[in-house]
């Protein structure tokens, strides 16, 4: 797809996160203990995440019919028929939203051709539209964002999250968490990967790194951070972080320093 075509459905697409973002400030607070359910350890959902997927899946197909999906809750059956692909969370940061920490997104990406092209992610609680695709830019409510142009990381403040299930590589993790803490102005953890990378995209954070993702946590995110002028690559510096779960991110001033010290400690 060009980015002719991208632009018009990119609005079309802020329409439905928005609409998904409604439905998920009109359930908050009101999920019973009882109607939690855990699909594996720790990972929390409810019957918000599947009636929002539900929502989004049923818009998506009428912007793009015969598209496959990608998504969280598998409320579709995940097909490889078509050339396009839409990535859908419909509620990144479930943990939070139960908990009531008013920080939680829609993220919704389209892969054309295995090509990430398109990317929305909705914070309802601010009600923060970011949106990018191929060669748009990136914006945050129809406003151009750019990453952070920082060469310093003593002077960047990161964003990071740790995994619930898979603590395998937690120890050199914890190490490297120890380094950018020291070499670092802070380091955040928000909840939320889609978050993470659109607070990048628009320079509130110089770069996110974390390991054992989904598909759907970052998608849309690539996007954002891509279209914003930086570089997003998993932990070999590879374009795989759909395949293998890791990210770094952030600008290209900060990128090489962020990637070498993810390679120390986490090889």
């Amino acid at each position: 797809m060009d980015a002719a075509s991208l632009a018009p459905l990119c609005s079309q697409v802020k329409k439905v996160a928005r609409a998904a973002g409604a439905f998920l400030l009109q359930e908050a607070g009101r999920v019973r203990p009882d109607q939690i359910e855990e699909k594996s350890l720790n990972s929390l959902v409810s019957y918000v995440d599947r009636t929002a997927e539900e929502m989004i899946v049923k818009d998506l197909r009428t912007l793009l019919p015969g598209a496959d999906f990608l998504t969280e809750e598998d409320t579709v059956t995940a097909t490889r028929q078509s050339d396009l692909r839409w990535i859908i969370d419909p509620l990144d940061g479930t943990t939070n939203f139960l908990f009531g920490l008013p920080c939680y997104s829609v993220s919704i990406a389209l892969e054309s051709a295995g090509e990430l092209v398109l990317g929305v992610v909705y914070e309802p609680n601010r009600d923060e539209c970011f949106s990018a695709w191929k060669q748009g830019g990136c914006f945050l409510n129809g406003e151009k964002v750019g990453v952070r142009q920082n060469a310093d990381l003593s002077r960047s403040l990161l964003a990071t999250g740790f995994p619930y299930y898979d603590y395998s590589r937690m120890e050199k993790y914890l190490d490297l968490f120890k380094h950018f803490a020291k070499n670092t102005r802070g380091i955040r953890r928000w909840g939320t990967a889609a978050i993470d990378l659109a607070f990048t995209a628009c320079g509130r954070f110089d770069g996110f790194y974390e390991y054992s993702l989904n598909a759907w946590d970052v998608a849309a995110g690539i996007v954002l951070v891509r279209e914003a002028g930086g570089i997003v690559t998993d932990f070999s510096g590879l374009d795989q972080c759909l395949e293998n779960g890791e990210i770094v991110a952030g600008s290209s001033a900060l990128h090489e320093d962020l990637l070498g010290a993810v390679q120390t400690y986490m090889k």
